[in-house]
């Protein structure tokens, strides 16, 4: 959308249950509703919503982004516009996957004939895009004063950072339960799709194990832990896994990383956990949407037979 054109008639945005949902889905769902916009989010991934953006996408593009296309098809004729942001970097930070940085192109190009009309803001702090402004530009793309999206990014934004703190706290307690617990590095849009991340984590919890979810971790310490195990990684959310394992992995028996194929950002990291972290037994696992139930359920018995042998012997 254009920085001068307003949408001024009520409209409902589209917004997919897919790659950066699963971790601004209080920020950006609290904006739009403080803002009295009408919204509504996809289905959870399915079969039908994985074939479909599958279909559409070249053979190169990780799972995650296919996932994504195939939600865009389901909101297609549902919504007047399709939320798609586009996230380049945090500034000192870091930088994110070339996905979120390109995905808005993505959708625009590959839906171009179904002339799909997206709404978006962008984030790039090395060029003095904060997310503050960028919200700012959002609410007045939507219609609205710069004191209503204020306001509306306030609440939304304490939204957010009270998720996160009950996340954190709910965390601490499956850490203190008295069974094996497995730390699962995977990125949000993995780890909580319903289609490829929670089916692993059902088997490891009928297994008997506890399952800790990477991605929950205070992003600050997490991104300075992470240097403990790398000092030149450029990706924000791949250093806060790393500083996840460094923050949890005196409490946990073993870690499982679980990534999409072909997914560039995580094969590189995984090699360098794989690499450096050898006091935990760690089971890599790439995720291509094909995966069976079956053959997933026995690595898994398998991994959790290891930690078991493991913890015997140590206890011996």
């Amino acid at each position: 959308m254009g920085k001068s054109k307003k949408i001024k008639k009520p409209i409902t945005i589209g917004i997919p249950r897919a790659l950066l949902y699963f971790k601004y889905a209080q920020l950006w769902e609290n904006f739009f509703h403080t803002l009295d916009i009408n919204y509504i989010v996809s289905p959870d991934t399915n079969n039908n919503i994985l074939t479909k953006g599958i279909n559409f996408s070249v053979d190169e593009t990780c799972l995650s982004s296919k996932i994504f296309l195939g939600h865009v098809i389901w909101l297609m004729d549902k919504c007047d516009y399709i939320f798609v942001p586009r996230i380049s970097n945090f500034g000192k930070i870091g930088t994110v996957c070339t996905k979120h940085q390109a995905i808005f192109d993505v959708v625009r190009s590959t839906f171009r004939e179904q002339d799909v009309k997206l709404l978006h803001y962008n984030i790039d702090r090395d060029n003095s895009e904060k997310e503050v402004s960028a919200f700012v530009k959002l609410g007045s793309s939507l219609g609205k004063s710069k004191a209503q999206s204020l306001f509306a990014y306030w609440v939304a934004k304490q939204a957010q950072k009270t998720e996160n703190v009950v996340a954190l706290r709910e965390q601490q307690q499956l850490l203190e339960q008295d069974k094996i617990k497995i730390l699962i590095i995977a990125h949000r849009y993995n780890i909580n799709d319903k289609y490829i991340g929670e089916p692993i984590m059902r088997m490891l919890r009928n297994l008997g194990t506890v399952p800790i979810n990477g991605s929950i971790v205070d992003e600050k310490t997490a991104i300075k832990k992470s240097f403990l195990l790398s000092k030149t990684l450029p990706w924000v959310v791949n250093k806060e896994l790393l500083g996840s394992i460094a923050e949890y992995r005196d409490r946990v028996d073993g870690i499982i990383l679980m990534s999409s194929f072909p997914c560039g950002p995580d094969s590189m990291v995984n090699e360098i956990i794989i690499r450096r972290v050898k006091d935990k037994p760690i089971l890599n696992l790439i995720l291509d949407g094909q995966e069976g139930g079956a053959g997933l359920e026995t690595r898994l018995e398998s991994f959790v037979d290891i930690i078991n042998f493991r913890r015997n012997d140590l206890i011996g």
